[in-house]
């Protein structure tokens, strides 16, 4: 069996003969591993696609992916990005402001936009160059997340409190271009579509159910309607909205280092397998025999569950090639 037969074969039935899958978030990392840029790398589909085969084969990876940074679908509405040499790109400015904006919004063509072209061309290389025996995990980003993105986290936050015909029609419109970018990716080949969302660890479960839940459930349907799987990624502390989570059922949830795997796989139940969730600064910052012990540990305590292994969160650019190749070292 191939990579990508394997891996569904875990997500449709559960670990066989000991698999545990393995995949840490790269991005910044596996561009460097490519004597790249992580501006290349998130410019550029050609250099993602390279960088992330090359850890994949390097690291014994289980699956490639087609993150790079947030603002793919900003851009798209027409958010001026910009592009540094060595850091996540900027968004030098968020372009809603108030209702009418909104309405003057104009939902735009994933296929015409350069930055969610640029993505959907990514997933297309992949399956010419892997030939359909890897697993592609496609990206998007989740509706709060999104319009996070285009009115400023921090007027966003507000108006969760103070305006909510605000936050639904900007977040019903969000959920527009999330559905049709990500179909375009599974049309193009992917298997899986992440939904990162991580501003959701920072609302109350209150509002997480008011404005999020329903929507998350809403685009989980939907990639299951086209064929796809679905993994929810919400960076921070998400104890708090696991029985909300519960609802939406994706297949796989990452967990970052603050949440337990027992409340996890409590909440979630027998059909999601849970991601994750060494502290990536501790990946960074341990020795070799330090992160094969603890990513043992992990392996011992999630025995027999769906289990992937990971870090919380994207391994950091700084980690050692040692360092990663101790936590491939336990499953071998």
């Amino acid at each position: 069996m191939n990579k990508k037969e394997i891996f569904l074969d875990f997500l449709n039935s559960g670990p066989q003969n000991g698999c545990i899958p393995f995949h840490p978030i790269l991005m910044h990392f596996a561009a460097r591993s490519n004597n790249s840029t992580y501006g290349e790398f998130a410019s550029d589909h050609r250099v993602l696609a390279e960088s992330n085969i090359r850890c994949m084969e390097q690291f014994d990876l289980d699956w490639v992916e087609l993150i790079s940074d947030p603002y793919r679908e900003t851009a798209a509405f027409g958010a001026k990005i910009k592009f540094i040499p060595e850091g996540v790109p900027i968004c030098l400015s968020p372009i809603l402001k108030t209702t009418a904006d909104i309405h003057n919004l104009k939902n735009p063509d994933v296929y015409k936009s350069p930055r969610t072209l640029d993505r959907i061309e990514a997933a297309i290389l992949y399956q010419k160059l892997l030939k359909g025996t890897v697993p592609v995990f496609g990206w998007i980003e989740g509706p709060l997340a999104e319009a996070c993105s285009l009115a400023g986290v921090g007027n966003m936050l507000v108006m969760l409190m103070t305006d909510p015909d605000f936050c639904d029609f900007l977040l019903d419109k969000c959920m527009i271009t999330a559905k049709e970018f990500a179909k375009a990716q599974i049309d193009a080949g992917c298997d899986v579509i992440g939904i990162g969302d991580a501003i959701c660890s920072q609302v109350d479960p209150v509002d997480y159910n008011r404005y999020v839940l329903e929507r998350h459930k809403e685009l989980t349907r939907y990639i299951h309607s086209l064929g796809g799987k679905v993994k929810i990624h919400i960076c921070g502390n998400i104890t708090h909205l696991l029985p909300s989570l519960a609802q939406v059922g994706p297949d796989i949830l990452d967990i970052d280092h603050q949440v337990s795997f027992d409340e996890a796989y409590h909440f979630m139940g027998p059909r999601t397998a849970i991601c994750g969730n060494i502290d990536p600064v501790v990946i960074q910052d341990s020795c070799p025999d330090e992160i094969a012990k603890l990513t043992q540990s992990l392996i011992s305590a999630n025995s027999g569950k769906k289990f992937i292994l990971s870090g919380g969160c994207e391994i950091t650019v700084n980690t050692t090639h040692e360092n990663l190749h101790a936590m491939r070292i336990p499953l071998k």
